[in-house]
């Protein structure tokens, strides 16, 4: 059986990846400075919901 790879590159301009490249590091940066600055209760409550909203047990 033959696997065929398909791939394609896609030209992006300097202002393109400039613009992605700021917006990669300002979402890193809020994640970063969010979750380390948060109150742990926050953290913990946040965590606690999304697995009940996708239906996992934690009790």
């Amino acid at each position: 059986m033959a696997v065929q790879s398909l791939s394609s590159a896609v030209s992006l301009s300097g202002t393109q990846r400039m613009t992605i490249a700021l917006s990669a590091l300002l979402l890193g940066v809020f994640l970063v400075y969010g979750a380390g600055l948060a109150n742990s209760a926050v953290l913990h409550d946040t965590a606690h919901d999304t697995r009940h909203s996708y239906g996992f047990p934690c009790h």
